[in-house]
């Protein structure tokens, strides 16, 4: 059985079936089958589903959809359709995103046309700026005032339950609207109806500000692992809830802008991306990228009469230089995942820099070791000289790789704390960054050996 519906589904749209029929038909297939399809029809048949559908199947359907689809097609939306999608109950976070996606003369139009407590809810999400938690908050849940009753509280979530989804924690707010607690849903429905309300309340329940960044609190929201946290504003009144989905979609997002700059860029990509913003967003890094790349030029040719003198010693460059990028990233990735705890102290950190060294002297010392036995075999087979010879340039290889593997730990752990330290993202400390760094001590260590051991002290290539 073919379990990937979604070109079933684009070929009943395109079919000649009665709207009637095809509405039955659809009823049969899931959401998400339905959203998947949304991707190959043309807008025309998209605005011929949107119209066939009633309002619950298309906010399921706009629901399961990423931001990027709805971004895509909300606009495409009637209006009327676009206002009763917007008037289900859709999450004011995601309905403020979704009018950012259309014009303003539209949007407009839309706001207009909304439920006043819809508006409302719109307009206080989207009051807060994108860094700000307000921005992603939802004011879908349930609040019980502090003096009801657990039978009263049993009939206020029944009522409410019928327009708001996050029912699993009920929020309970004092007669001016401030957080007293929280009630667990399991807890309220095994609760004796004689029992006081405040028996079942959670009355240090953890809880967030609107106004709070983003990025300084969502450590903090990840290590509770709700199914939602309560937001308050300036006057520790309940204005919303970040639910754990939302949570998990920032930290991804989080994660996905730390992978961008780590390949240079200053942020996520996508693929309706103009070309003056891509290039905008990489030729910073490039730029300093390049003239440390000229540096390693000109210390490659700062040691060009070495190279001159011992021609086959440029043949192992390449490999020290890989090795000390592949340590450096991989010392880089630590550092980062390690840093996120924003609760470090600096003698912890300085226990990640020696541990990361240590790890790299490790290493370096194990591969130096094999490569020394390994290309002292290869040089005595391929060049024309004596075992001990071949033994002594192997060795020079085994040592400069030794070393910048040592220094390549170094710098993947330090640069990234340097940056946390005055307050820029650590992920800055691009991956290309480390290499390119590397690289410079990388060229600087192995010529100078070359140098020192094999020409000046054993006078090869004279």
């Amino acid at each position: 059985m073919d379990r990937h519906y979604a070109a079933e589904i684009v070929g009943l749209v395109r079919s000649s079936l009665a709207p009637a029929v095809l509405k039955d038909k659809l009823e049969d297939y899931h959401e998400n089958d339905i959203a998947e399809a949304f991707n190959d029809l043309h807008p025309a048949e998209r605005a011929r589903l949107a119209t066939l559908l009633d309002t619950d199947q298309l906010t399921d359907i706009f629901e399961s959809m990423d931001e990027e689809q709805r971004d895509r097609f909300f606009p495409e939306l009637p209006v009327k359709k676009a206002v009763a999608l917007l008037n289900k109950g859709m999450d004011a976070d995601t309905a403020a995103k979704l009018l950012r996606s259309t014009g303003p003369v539209r949007r407009d139009l839309i706001v207009e046309l909304l439920d006043s407590g819809v508006r409302e809810d719109i307009r206080l999400v989207s009051s807060f700026t994108e860094e700000q938690i307000g921005s992603h908050m939802t004011t879908n849940y349930i609040e019980i005032p502090s003096s009801a009753s657990v039978k009263e509280a049993m009939r206020l979530l029944k009522q409410q339950a019928a327009e708001n989804d996050n029912i699993q924690t009920l929020y309970v707010l004092d007669k001016d609207g401030t957080l007293a607690g929280a009630i667990d849903l399991k807890d309220l429905i095994i609760a004796r109806s004689s029992q006081p309300l405040s028996d079942i309340v959670a009355q240090n329940y953890p809880y967030i500000y609107a106004n709070e960044q983003i990025d300084e609190i969502l450590d903090e929201l990840k290590d509770y692992s709700e199914d939602s946290i309560p937001v308050l504003d300036n006057d520790n009144q309940l204005v919303g809830v970040i639910t754990g989905s939302d949570v998990l979609a920032l930290y991804q997002e989080e994660m996905e802008e730390d992978y961008a700059r780590l390949a240079g860029l200053s942020a996520q990509e996508d693929l309706n991306e103009t070309l003056f913003r891509s290039v905008k967003k990489r030729i910073p890094w490039l730029c300093v990228l390049l003239f440390l790349a000229m540096g390693v030029s000109s210390v490659v040719g700062i040691f060009e009469p070495v190279v001159a003198k011992l021609t086959m010693v440029a043949a192992f460059q390449s490999l020290i230089l890989d090795m000390s990028g592949n340590v450096g990233t991989q010392s880089l990735a630590v550092s980062l995942r390690v840093l996120t705890d924003d609760e470090l102290t600096w003698n912890q950190k300085l226990y990640l820099v020696f541990k990361e060294t240590r790890t790299g002297a490790a290493n370096g010392f194990i591969i130096g070791l094999f490569s020394c036995l390994v290309m002292g075999v290869y040089i005595y087979v391929a060049y024309p000289y004596d075992f001990a010879t071949s033994y002594a340039i192997s060795g020079v290889i085994g040592l400069s790789m030794l070393i910048s593997m040592v220094v390549s730990s170094l710098f993947g752990t330090v640069i990234p704390i340097l940056f946390q330290a005055v307050h820029v993202d650590p992920a800055t400390a691009s991956g290309p960054l480390i290499t390119t760094i590397n690289d410079l001590t990388a060229v600087l260590t192995y010529y100078t050996l070359v140098f020192v051991f094999l020409i000046q002290v054993m006078h090869l290539g004279g």
